[in-house]
């Protein structure tokens, strides 16, 4: 008999396609397939590629959805409370978190943290795939964690790894990381597509079965998603990611995904001697404390989750060659030339022969739009070389027409730079109070419906 060929398999999706293709037949993604055998391929499609989620949809009978008990979670707090944050208030009995990240960037040292503070409470197991025991051990002694009572295992096959845990029955365990795990069951080698699909629908099992509490530690491809195929995602309960420069102290966790919380809540993190400490105030990370008021900077209040979180953002405009330059960094590309766009056709401010450049301090990356009005008003003081006002801040979205239009939860946004003492502010006509605050006090608030006001506002400062 001839021998089977050998298949390629979609990192993204789990399909199979007798030869290699720059794009995948099956979910569109590109530079996806990976050779692997035709064996192992047949094993982790059909029955294995649903074998996770069997476990999790046992029998039942229909029910009309009024007639269900809907309860609410418990909690165990982890100990620290920048994590409890993100994770919508603890650790939730049976759940399975997945948390990413760079090589090198806090994941086990925050791990080893929470669970080090978990032990104290309940028992908790922590399996390193990538590590010796002696090295987790030499770790928490730098952390200051000497005489700590969790349990460690140093396994990177399945199997055992289930039977640790059945015979610890712990409250929380730490598996770091789910790519290097292995299951006999398959003949790959770890980190395979069908063996990191195969472990995480076994351990999801389990966590289901048991109650306890499992979180995965995966790898991040170059792109900074997540290594392996897509089904990983899908199948865990929270899924976390830890962000920042390496070379800087401060560390950012984000949920991305949470069935038992907000999505888009941040921890925020300093990276110390001791580890990872819980920043309480984040706006003072991101914040630059100039002397004296500078140009091109301007001060955003954005809202992270539920925290609303002081920004500076700094632009510098300078003059260019033939083919000037627009970078920002925290801030997509795209959405900067939409803004100099507007900026030119209903402001009358050019910089078609400029570089620009923005940044958003402390590496924090934002998303939101509510960002607009705040880049426009640095750019604009950039090219002027005048420095807004000191106490300053602004937040609002700047529509193609050159509307202002309103961000969500503008009062919240408000009432944080009121606490932190700024006592100018330019908003979209729609957040402006309707009524007097207390807790706005001191701070001077100028509504505006057009960018064309808010500019000619600032020249009037």
């Amino acid at each position: 008999m001839a021998a089977p060929k050998n298949l390629f398999a979609c990192t993204e999706c789990g399909g199979t396609s007798p030869k290699w293709q720059g794009k995948c037949p099956h979910c569109g993604a590109w530079n996806t397939l990976l050779e692997q055998a035709a064996a192992e391929a047949a094993q982790s499609g059909g029955k294995n590629r649903l074998s996770g989620f069997s476990a999790l949809t046992a029998t039942s009978k229909v029910q009309a959805l009024s007639d269900i008990q809907a309860q609410d979670v418990d909690r165990a707090p982890t100990g620290i409370d920048e994590l409890d944050r993100v994770l919508g208030g603890g650790w939730v009995a049976g759940a399975v978190v997945l948390i990413g990240g760079d090589p090198g960037i806090g994941k086990s040292t925050l791990l080893l943290q929470a669970l080090d503070a978990t032990s104290r409470l309940a028992s908790a197991l922590y399996i390193t795939g990538e590590e010796s025991a002696a090295q987790v051990a030499l770790r928490a002694r730098r952390l200051g964690l000497e005489g700590s009572t969790l349990q460690v295992a140093a396994e990177i096959q399945l199997e055992k790894i289930i039977a640790h845990i059945e015979a610890t029955r712990p409250a929380v365990a730490v598996v770091d990381s789910i790519q290097t795990l292995y299951s006999d069951q398959l003949s790959s080698a770890p980190g395979s597509v069908a063996q990191v699909r195969e472990c995480a629908a076994a351990l999801t099992r389990l966590a289901k079965a048991s109650g306890t509490t499992i979180v995965l530690v995966g790898h991040v491809t170059k792109e900074g998603s997540l290594a392996g195929p897509r089904v990983l995602e899908h199948i865990v309960d929270t899924v976390l990611y830890f962000e920042g420069d390496t070379h800087s102290s401060f560390r950012l966790v984000r949920a991305f995904k949470n069935r038992f919380g907000a999505v888009n809540e941040i921890g925020v993190f300093a990276m110390t001697e001791r580890g990872l400490k819980g920043v309480s105030n984040p706006s003072a990370i991101f914040l630059s404390h100039h002397a004296q008021p500078v140009s091109g900077s301007c001060v955003l209040v954005t809202l992270e989750g539920t925290r609303p979180m002081l920004v500076e953002i700094q632009a510098l405009v300078d003059s260019g060659g033939p083919s000037p330059r627009r970078l920002s960094v925290g801030l997509e590309r795209d959405r900067l030339a939409l803004l100099l766009a507007v900026l030119h056709r209903h402001a009358q401010v050019a910089t078609g022969d400029q570089d620009v450049f923005v940044n958003a301090v402390g590496g924090v990356r934002i998303t939101e739009p509510a960002a607009d009005l705040a880049v426009m008003l640095a750019i604009q003081s950039s090219l002027r070389n005048k420095p807004l006002p000191k106490g300053f801040i602004a937040f609002g979205e700047v529509g193609l027409a050159g509307e202002v239009r309103p961000a969500t939860r503008g009062l919240d946004r408000l009432k944080e730079a009121a606490k932190l003492g700024f006592s100018l502010a330019i908003v979209p006509k729609a957040n402006a109070p309707k009524r007097a605050d207390k807790s706005l006090e001191g701070i001077e608030i100028h509504a505006v419906e057009r960018i064309e006001e808010a500019m000619d506002l600032v020249k009037g400062f």
